[in-house]
């Protein structure tokens, strides 16, 4: 039975939302239609059109849902290190919120977006984003002030990246390793590992050799 505004309406809008975040999550945005997220939902188009008016508007309110709380979660821990702030706990503050989530669907939504260069800049990194890499990258340099604005730009872009790997894969992790994947232990590997990396020395230049 398709359910109506009328017969459910306090839950309709969280619905739609956990049903596209499923299948967003699943196939993508491009694969995955509006009549595919009613009937995963139970609601019929118009519900959809009443709540959000457009898959673009939807695509938005689901990102923000999952993004805002995170985001949150990542300035208390971080705030909660001190000044200046150990490396391992910017590593953790910047990653256990979305690493360590517990509404699955999400997980592999937001991987999606992530790596997805077409989604990330304007729906996300723009509205969500920047200001967390800012303080991130000023948590950063308080803790290694020997880094330079660039080498700091892109060893921020590289734990992004890895987070962004392990999100986008999270589905086949246990195929892949040959083992269900302890998420307390992969924290660990990842804190320590992006630790080190961003404790690494500063490569010296290399300038392209010339031809004679």
């Amino acid at each position: 039975m398709i359910l109506t505004e009328a017969s459910a309406p306090f839950d309709t809008k969280t619905r739609i939302l956990n049903a596209a975040e499923k299948l967003f999550g699943m196939n993508g945005f491009d694969a995955t239609s509006l009549r595919d997220i009613t009937a995963e939902a139970q609601v019929n188009l118009a519900a959809v059109n009443y709540h959000f008016q457009s898959k673009d508007s939807l695509i938005d309110a689901i990102i923000e849902r999952r993004i805002l709380p995170i985001n949150q979660r990542r300035f208390e821990m971080l705030n909660a290190a001190g000044h200046p702030p150990g490396v391992e706990q910017i590593v953790e503050a910047f990653l256990a919120p979305l690493l360590m989530l517990e509404v699955l669907p999400a997980v592999p939504l937001i991987g999606r977006v992530l790596s997805n260069p077409d989604q990330f800049v304007d729906r996300v990194y723009k509205k969500h984003l920047q200001h967390v890499a800012e303080r991130f990258s000023q948590a950063i340099r308080e803790a290694l002030p020997e880094l330079s604005p660039e080498e700091t730009f892109w060893r921020l872009h590289f734990m992004a990246g890895c987070m962004t790997h392990v999100l986008t894969l999270s589905s086949v992790l246990p195929l892949l390793s040959g083992q269900p994947v302890d998420r307390d232990a992969l924290m660990r590997r990842l804190v320590n590992f992006i630790a080190a990396g961003l404790r690494a020395p500063v490569a010296a230049a290399n300038p392209m050799s010339q031809t004679h």
